[in-house]
């Protein structure tokens, strides 16, 4: 198994782990640890995808399971963000339900011999994504930080975050909403043919 692939497996294997991090109670420092998580895990999906390609090691494992891993990540963080009342469900679900609905289309386009390859949109939805749940999770590590009276002498921080996760999860949603209309629209051919 080459490292691009291996890389894959260690990210899938990171999203248990954040999940453990993120919501058992009684772990030190679970919430940085959790972020920390979430960090490595989205640079180990840069980084498979570049030496993958520098180095000639694409295979099909990877053309599957990288993807996979991908969605298990983006959905693991949001529906745990959802859980602590950071992020809205419908938000979550609108990114969630797009992961689903390219999977497909790729899906049915494999079937016929169709790569979709990613799209610049794709590319700046998964950053914007990123951005989005890493800026949730230090607001759900904030709020979670017991400060007793500080607290209330930082509050504005605490509204600054509010609202810059706010305009990072807006900012993909819109952009996750272009991107799944752009592959669909590119493709439409095939959902149109019939066999």
């Amino acid at each position: 198994m080459n490292l691009p692939n291996k890389l894959t497996i260690l990210r899938i294997i990171l999203v248990p782990l954040f999940l453990v991090f993120i919501s058992m109670k009684g772990i030190p420092y679970g919430k940085p640890i959790a972020i920390a998580i979430f960090i490595i895990a989205s640079v180990t999906d840069t980084l498979d995808g570049y030496i993958a390609r520098s180095r000639n090691q694409v295979t099909r494992f990877g053309k599957f399971m990288d993807p996979l891993a991908d969605k298990l990540l983006v959905t693991a963080a949001l529906i745990s963000l959802v859980e602590f009342h950071i992020v809205p469900a419908w938000a979550a679900m609108i990114i969630i339900a797009r992961e689903f609905a390219v999977t497909g289309l790729r899906t049915v386009a494999a079937a016929e011999g169709i790569v979709i390859a990613a799209s610049a949109w794709g590319k700046a939805k998964t950053v914007t994504q990123i951005i989005a749940i890493i800026m949730g999770l230090i607001n759900l590590n904030y709020n979670h930080v017991s400060l007793g009276l500080v607290k209330k002498f930082i509050n504005y921080p605490h509204k600054f975050l509010n609202i810059t996760t706010d305009i990072a999860m807006a900012a993909a949603v819109i952009i996750t909403i272009i991107s799944g209309l752009d592959y669909f629209l590119k493709n439409r051919g095939v959902m149109k043919s019939d066999k």
